[in-house]
């Protein structure tokens, strides 16, 4: 049942949380696509370049253990704008560091940064989905892939423009920190209490359901934020693409992710949602595990396009379930969640780094099609969604 917001602008409020995920999406999107360009720029190995991007990760998950009270104390919209702010001055800077040591520093606080903007904007969509009485989540979702893919391609653009990465990485990031400070006014000023002891704000251990969802998101994360860090270095190393035209296998991979999320809300009221994701995750495996046997350029661009279809539905369908579980406030349940997703950032880069430097990075890339079939498999312990 749809919550009672008296007064509060709702669609304003689905708009502004639209282009926040916007920029979450191109910001990471910008960042994924220039990961070759830091690795040139610092003279990183596969297994250096796997602790700049373990550094990121740590700080997500670290800034997990405390989103939840800060998006409480300060409101969503308040938590977004400084998130934003900061995760595109880190960004802004990547390539202007004196050595690797000062760029891990920095990627510990970008990290936090992108971690503690996801809660917020996704604590928006879940009270924006209740208050309308109408799925919203996967709408918002594909508008951070939409984001992604707009990153990714503008960085392509540049880099065949000639502009220089370091200027490409300022420009684009200030640009998008002054967009979300922007959009953030027009979110909800307050949410709806759920509740007594439901709305309790502190950090929730994962248990019980909550562990479940944690680590089925944990896979598609896993799968996810692989597929982010490292296909274009895979494109450009492996198969031997330039940079320029390797960087159009992130924005594939994540239009194709944002087109089969616009359409996710439309599905989500048809089919089971743990129908959705056996199959989404099983084309996800299937898909991957063409590409990586077939080592044609061509081969994988389609194949990351249907890998990122086929991913789109975990994150919105998962999030969501985490906050339908009760006794935790939306905040506490996407952070507990998410602490475990954002643990596979942790663990997927010095993994494909380590399995890279020991094999290839064919090879190390074989963890996306593990973690898609195993999402697939688990996919029936997702608890069924009230009505449907």
């Amino acid at each position: 049942m749809p919550s009672s917001l008296p007064g509060l602008p709702v669609s304003r409020a689905l708009w502004a949380t639209r282009v926040q995920f916007l920029v979450l999406g191109a910001l990471t999107g910008t960042w994924g696509a220039h990961i070759a360009s830091v690795k040139s720029a610092y003279a990183l190995s596969d297994a250096a370049l796997s602790l700049v991007l373990l550094g990121a990760a740590t700080g997500a998950v670290t800034m997990l253990f405390l989103a939840g009270r800060l998006v409480a104390r300060l409101g969503a919209r308040n938590t977004a704008a400084v998130a934003a702010a900061g995760m595109s001055a880190m960004l802004g800077v990547a390539l202007n560091h004196g050595g690797a040591a000062t760029l891990v520093v920095s990627m510990l606080a970008f990290g936090a940064a992108m971690s503690l903007f996801d809660v917020a904007v996704n604590t928006e969509g879940s009270e924006l989905e209740s208050a309308g009485g109408r799925a919203v989540m996967s709408n918002l979702h594909g508008m951070f892939s939409v984001g992604g893919m707009v990153g990714a391609a503008l960085a392509s653009a540049l880099l065949h423009a000639g502009v220089a990465p370091c200027d490409q990485l300022l420009s684009i990031s200030t640009a998008l920190g002054v967009l979300a400070v922007v959009a953030s006014r027009g979110m909800l000023q307050a949410h709806a209490n759920h509740g007594g002891h439901e709305a309790a704000a502190h950090f929730a251990w994962p248990r019980g359901q909550l562990l479940v969802l944690g680590l089925l998101i944990f896979a598609g994360m896993t799968a996810e934020g692989v597929m982010h860090d490292w296909c274009v270095l895979y494109l450009k190393q492996d198969i031997g693409l330039p940079q320029a035209r390797a960087a159009l296998g992130y924005a594939a991979f994540s239009g194709a992710m944002a087109l089969a999320r616009f359409g996710g809300d439309w599905v989500r009221a048809r089919v089971s949602e743990r129908q959705v994701l056996r199959w989404g995750a099983g084309v996800a495996a299937v898909s991957m595990a063409v590409v990586l046997l077939s080592a044609n350029g061509c081969v994988a661009l389609i194949g990351f396009a249907l890998a990122g279809a086929g991913l789109a539905p975990v994150a919105p369908i998962l999030f969501n379930a985490a906050t339908r579980v009760p006794g935790v406030s939306r905040a506490a349940a996407i952070a507990s969640v998410t602490s475990i997703g954002y643990s596979g950032f942790m663990i997927g880069p010095p993994l494909i780094g380590s399995l890279a430097t020991a094999t290839s990075l064919t090879c190390a890339l074989s963890v996306v099609v593990l973690a898609s079939a195993l999402l697939a498999v688990g996919a029936r312990h997702v608890p069924v969604q009230d009505g449907g």
